[in-house]
């Protein structure tokens, strides 16, 4: 069924929602776990053009990545982690079509039109973009 799930996470509630249910589901398959973080702020965004020195933001998306990945480690989940840097919907369609995923596991926010115009559509844009399953959950309040 699904032997590699890339599971993007925000650093914030949402990723519990979707970690809870891909756990049960990477126990039933065996699939391994590729969680990956998009830093998407002005230096992450310009970091390698610009040579520039790892932010604070990026210093913290990736201590939160490594715990994440050594909880999951501790509970018996074969599990990697990215710190990606840039566009979150463009990062995720890379690593998708990069790391040989067979199943992408998003949390979303449930946003309405105007909301998703002003917040940005990411699990819409990797949905339409990817070829394989997207599952999408959307985030406890």
């Amino acid at each position: 069924m699904y032997h590699h799930i890339l599971v993007p996470l925000e650093n914030s509630s949402a990723d519990h929602t979707i970690l809870d249910h891909v756990k049960m589901l990477a126990r039933i398959t065996g699939a391994k776990l590729l969680l990956v973080h998009v830093a998407d702020g002005w230096v992450a965004r310009n970091f390698d053009q610009l040579q520039l020195a790892e932010s604070e933001e990026m210093k913290q998306d990736r201590d939160y990545l490594e715990e994440r990945q050594r909880e999951l480690s501790s509970e018996g989940f074969s599990c990697d982690a990215v710190l990606a840097l840039g566009e979150p919907a463009d990062e995720i369609i890379k690593l998708a079509e990069t790391r040989d995923v067979d199943l992408i596991a998003m949390s979303t926010h449930g946003h309405r039109f105007i909301s998703d115009i002003l917040y940005g559509a990411t699990a819409d844009k990797v949905r339409h973009a990817v070829e394989v399953p997207v599952l999408l959950l959307r985030a406890g309040k």
